[in-house]
This record gives structure tokens, sequence and C-alpha cells, in this order.
């Protein structure tokens, strides 16, 4: 299965995903420790949701061990772009632009976040020459 054919997450499965993405490959044991603060869900709920996601292709489970380690399958960057592509067509209708201001216009941006945003349009624009 391509990464570009992996499932849409579900919402518990994205909260997994974050994990794995900033602490790199672990245990269901330290997933679980994670997301004890953020959503107060317990190992066997975060265990079933891993086996799941095994299944769905979304993580890799290395059982060489006792215990299983679990690691991404796919780079935030590359979920995220799947997620926003998806969002895109579904509720802009395609429209990049109206994706733009509803996400510009819903919560405020940084300086530091508007900075980097003229900065990817000015070398959109370079581009596109």
């Amino acid at each position: 299965m391509a990464k570009q054919d992996l499932p849409r997450p579900t919402d518990a499965e994205l909260a997994i995903l974050r994990v794995l993405w900033e602490r790199g490959p672990s245990t269901v044991r330290d997933v679980t420790e994670a997301l004890q603060k953020e959503r107060g869900t317990g190992y066997t709920t975060a265990l079933k949701l891993m086996q799941i996601m095994t299944e769905k292709g979304l993580v890799l489970r290395n059982d060489s061990q006792r215990t299983h380690v679990y690691e991404a399958v796919a780079a935030a960057e590359v979920t995220q772009k799947q997620l926003v592509s998806d969002l895109l067509n579904r509720a802009f209708g395609g429209s990049a632009q109206q994706l733009v201001l509803q996400a510009l216009s819903s919560k405020k941006a940084s300086r530091a976040e508007l900075a980097e945003i003229r900065k990817l349009i000015d070398e959109m624009e370079k581009n596109a020459k």
C-alpha cells in the first residue's frame, strides 16, 4: 500500500500518530502515558486502537522483542497533506483560496506564522513565472 493510499485516520488515531511523530517509535505504554494527560486514554484502548491502526497500515509494529514498538508509516507532513487535500476537495470544492481565507479568519495567526505564509506565497509566485 503506497503512502498516499493510506486511509484517513480518525481523531483518536491522529492523537496516537501525533505522539509517534513527536517521540518516534514507541511502546503502547509510552503512547498511553502521553495520551493519558491529553485525552484520558487507557492502556487497553490505546492497544486496541494501535492494533486497528496496524491492520489499516497506519503504523508498523516491531514485535521482535517482548514489548512491541510501534511507528507511524507516513511522516506527519504526508498525512497532513492528505488530510488538507481531502478537506480542500470535500468542504471547499477544490478552492485553495477559500480554505486559506477560512483558516486565517477562524484563528488568529502570529506574526511569525504570517511571515512564513508570506514567504511561501512569494516563493510560489516566483516559481509560477
